[in-house]
């Protein structure tokens, strides 16, 4: 994939699969007409189909690229552009490239587009649960083309079933390694690999192309932007990344989950006991028709050690069940477990007593739990933090305010506003007639782009 040979080879048959789709256009043009808008544009048009044409003579290492290929491109983009010079084209656009997706299980290949394989084995989460085990097809093919006898080929075919990788299979040759580099995995391809693919085969493609470059998950921020500037560079009209493990759950991975790995022991953390002279910082809060008062005592670097709750009579069931849950939250706090992961457990969960409060920033709590951990999210954690954690701060308001404007406006910052909705209808109603529940807290989610926020909570569906 990754080499001069591959990628003259891709482009010489994307530069006949195009050469080809505008010659026919060109030939259903002299039948039906030119498309509609094409007089105006007929000189750019005819540019754009030479510009094509003349891409075909930069293709470099054309030694790898059987002559016939060759020569067919060549002969494909010559009739197409005599051809529309007559009649036009019926197109304005002829081809893109899609991504591989779950198109390429229906269409029984491994990949589409110019993707390599994401890996030798895949496991693909299913969407009730489960995973899927999927084996590169193309694998034994190749072993027959590169001259491997079929015992080898089974066996060769076997190891890399059970370890998902050819380094040290039994018969492979050392310098047939690149031919089974994949996306990710133990040789896997280096992300300018990925960009100099698309960048061989951009020129023959109407459109842009749909693929995302995986990029190992210590890439850098220096990496990313190095990648599309070279992608510029390049000419690709479009990329999209992934670095990975970059989302809590991804659709394809390079491994099974069900893979034990043994790991070494946890070192035993010590007791980090406040002083018996501390700050405390305290809150009285109401939630529903429920009074209560917070009280946290803060270590010197101003960090919370412990919380107290009083939400009832001393003696009563939910006073008591708050108590035992505070002290297993303080016990916690002092042995190191971050603040960050009480608050992603406990904010947001519903039960009663529930409803208005009286904190400007928290306007409804869903719970008295609710309540108390959004509260010391609000006072003690980073803006950044709040908001992955759904929590609403000023700061974070203010952050998703600006988001949700900017999207509003068609992503474009400093656009003029949308034009103003007619009387007796609400601007709201596009935003929430398709609207569906948030795992998180049950809220109502509003479309964003092709997402769904969670206006309640800040959760987003995320899009990929």
């Amino acid at each position: 994939y990754d080499s001069d040979e591959g990628r003259a080879y891709a482009a010489a048959i994307t530069a006949l699969m195009t050469g080809r789709a505008y010659r026919k256009s060109a030939e259903v043009a002299k039948r039906m007409g030119p498309f509609e808008g094409y007089q105006p544009n007929a000189a750019a048009m005819i540019g754009v189909i030479a510009k094509h044409r003349a891409a075909v003579g930069n293709i470099e290492n054309t030694s790898s690229v059987p002559e016939d290929l060759l020569s067919a491109c060549r002969q494909s983009w010559d009739d197409a552009l005599d051809l529309g010079e007559v009649s036009g084209y019926r197109n304005a656009q002829a081809t893109v490239l899609a991504p591989t997706g779950t198109i390429s299980f229906m269409m029984d290949c491994d990949t589409t587009g110019v993707e390599p394989d994401f890996s030798l084995v895949k496991s693909k989460k299913l969407v009730g649960g489960g995973e899927l085990t999927i084996v590169n097809r193309s694998v034994p093919m190749a072993l027959e083309k590169l001259g491997y006898a079929p015992t080898e080929r089974e066996e060769i075919v076997a190891f890399i079933d059970e370890r998902n990788t050819v380094v040290g299979a039994p018969y492979l040759k050392t310098e047939h390694y690149p031919v089974f580099d994949c996306a990710v995995g133990e040789r896997a391809i280096h992300y300018s690999g990925h960009v100099k693919m698309m960048g061989a085969v951009q020129p023959f493609i109407s459109g842009a192309i749909s693929k995302t470059v995986n990029l190992p998950e210590t890439a850098t921020v220096e990496e990313v932007r190095e990648l599309f500037v070279d992608s510029w560079k390049l000419g690709v009209k479009a990329i999209a990344i992934y670095r990975d493990n970059c989302k809590v759950a991804q659709p394809l991975s390079g491994k099974s989950e069900k893979t034990e790995v043994a790991s070494p022991p946890v070192p035993l953390t010590q007791r980090r006991r406040l002083p018996e002279d501390r700050v405390e910082v305290g809150r009285k809060f109401q939630v529903g028709e429920y009074e209560g008062y917070i009280h946290v005592g803060l270590y010197e670097d101003g960090t919370p050690g412990d919380i107290f709750c009083d939400v009832a009579k001393v003696g009563t069931t939910l006073q008591g069940l708050v108590n035992s849950l505070m002290i297993s939250v303080s016990v916690g706090l002092q042995y190191g477990v971050p603040l960050e992961v009480y608050v992603s457990k406990f904010a947001h969960m519903r039960f009663e007593p529930a409803g208005l409060t009286n904190d400007a920033d928290i306007r409804t709590a869903k719970s008295i739990v609710d309540y108390i951990f959004r509260w010391m999210g609000k006072k003690f954690l980073t803006a950044d933090q709040q908001e992955e954690l759904g929590i609403m701060s000023p700061e974070v308001r203010a952050r998703l305010a600006k988001s949700y404007a900017v999207l509003e406006n068609g992503g474009i910052v400093g656009e003029p506003a949308a034009d103003p909705v007619p009387a007796g209808q609400t601007a709201l109603f596009n935003h929430w007639e398709d609207a569906v529940e948030c795992a998180r807290c049950g809220g109502r989610m509003v479309r964003t782009g092709s997402c769904y926020t969670c206006r309640d909570c800040g959760t987003n569906t995320g899009c990929s």
